[in-house]
């Protein structure tokens, strides 16, 4: 018979309110895949007599930390496979200590709008993940009937475009289209994400075709800070407020919407609970590491949208994260194939915007956090627990508890590696992050105290074992 039990011990294993690793020993149970006891020593195996050696999983001096949840990551399949799928994306997740991702409504075709195409793309998803794997769901121009069906048929929340979004399918939206899906959703527990830049600048800010658009200035130019302060202030001040919607802003990049964001939580935090409107804001890998001023010429695997600011921008973030007006921190993992990155011409302007980071935010967030006093706590809060909680999956995900599922990473903070193209594991292997030094190596990576994920084997006679949440 298969074994029902999985023991994980270690000097080192990062529990809850605990700001340092302590020595702990993980009991869980393979058959609902959750953690059934917790002892606070790392007991031997003569403690567990009934159970086989490879059952029995001593990290050692490594740390043990619950998996990490990316709430914002596009996957693209069905309908752009090509530029990333299910089983590449998952895997790559695995590698990098990532147990659950929550997929973006748009870049597959068709988006997730309605609960039809929901289902095709659960059905394009099955016994294809590494991780386990939700979904946004999409707030378009007239979909407001599909929005409550689609929060029942299970949908984290929902994603909509205050900019277009540069697909097709997903078309961004209006002052009236948001007070329509607001109603839609009153009375629902969920949350709605906005893509917060808005086009309010007067033709004179957009640079002339006569600029140089292989230079990262150029692009910079065309999607100014203020187009991220003015789209914050119509979601603080002109959206209907709604005690059981929360807001959300995805990929929070200009430091001059830090202002408003911290004013506006403290007015909350001051409101009676009935009638408070709660914010959250997440940032990415991306514009915690890398800076405009660094950005060579021609190079289009640094564009996304909103952009890579400067190195003062930058402080600034990091200061939020600290402080707590930014909530969390996530990839934004958005690949494409090669071809549409402009490569060889060093097209920034025309150029797909979005940036391949699956597999490397942890250690890309250990690395650049070290040099600012991170520790190791701080990165579960904002890529485990504070994610998990924006996905509505806290009872389940992001911490190392009884009851909770049995998502564990072995990781070594010590190890460093150069990120080479042949190592990355998403499926278009174009990144910024290439040639780097980065400290902190996954060793091996747990689903439902499954293996899914070794270093140095990579996946090979592993299956995947990702449930759709």
């Amino acid at each position: 018979m298969p074994p029902t039990t999985r023991i994980f011990c270690g000097r080192n294993v990062l529990l809850p309110d605990n700001p340092q690793p302590v020595p702990a020993t993980v009991e869980v149970d393979l058959r609902s895949g959750k953690i059934i006891s917790i002892s606070p020593s790392a007991l031997s195996k003569d403690s567990y007599p009934d159970i086989a050696v490879e059952d029995f999983i001593d990290a050692g001096d490594y740390i043990i930390i619950p998996g990490l949840v990316d709430a914002h990551v596009h996957l693209n399949e069905p309908g752009r496979t090509e530029s990333e799928g299910f089983w590449t994306g998952t895997r790559a997740a695995a590698s990098g200590g990532i147990t659950t991702v929550v997929d973006m409504p748009l870049d597959s075709i068709p988006p997730t709008t309605t609960i039809e195409n929901l289902e095709i793309k659960r059905s394009a998803a099955r016994d294809q993940c590494w991780t386990d794997v939700a979904f946004w769901g999409g707030v378009i121009p007239g979909n407001q009937v599909h929005l409550k069906p689609l929060a029942q048929a299970g949908v984290k929340g929902f994603k909509c475009f205050l900019i277009e979004s540069g697909v097709d399918e997903f078309p961004c939206v209006q002052e009236q289209d948001l007070v329509k899906a607001i109603g839609a959703l009153e009375g629902t527990p969920t949350v709605l994400s906005f893509h917060a830049e808005l086009d309010n600048s007067p033709s004179s800010t957009t640079p002339s075709e006569s600029k140089d658009p292989t230079l990262y200035s150029t692009f910079l130019e065309s999607r100014p800070e203020s187009f991220e302060v003015d789209a914050l202030l119509l979601v603080l001040n002109r959206i209907p407020s709604s005690p059981t919607l929360r807001k959300h802003i995805v990929h929070l990049s200009a430091a001059s919407s830090i202002p408003y964001i911290r004013n506006y939580k403290q007015s909350q935090s001051k409101s009676p609970p009935n009638r408070r409107s709660t914010l959250t804001v997440e940032t990415c890998f991306h514009y915690l590491c890398l800076t405009s001023d660094t950005i060579p010429h021609g190079h289009p695997q640094f564009k996304c949208c909103p952009p890579i600011r400067s190195e003062a921008n930058r402080n600034f973030l990091w200061e939020a994260l600290l402080d707590g007006t930014i909530d969390m921190v996530v990839s934004d993992h958005s690949p494409c194939v090669a071809e549409l990155k402009k490569l060889d011409e060093g097209d920034i302007m025309s150029a797909w915007g979005g940036i391949s980071t699956l597999g490397l935010g942890l250690s890309l967030l250990w690395t650049e956090g070290k040099k600012r006093g991170v520790v190791l706590s701080d990165i579960v809060s904002w890529c485990c627990e504070s994610t998990a909680k924006h996905a509505g999956l806290e009872e389940r995900k992001g911490k190392i508890e009884i009851g909770m599922d049995a998502d564990l990473v072995i990781w070594d903070p010590e190890e460093t590696f150069t990120v080479t193209k042949e190592a990355l594991n998403f499926k278009n292997k174009v990144s910024p992050y290439e040639g780097l030094t980065l400290t902190g190596v996954v060793k091996k990576t747990f689903l439902g105290g499954r293996l899914v994920y070794q270093d140095g084997m990579g996946f090979d006679g592993l299956s995947p074992a990702g449930k759709l949440l």
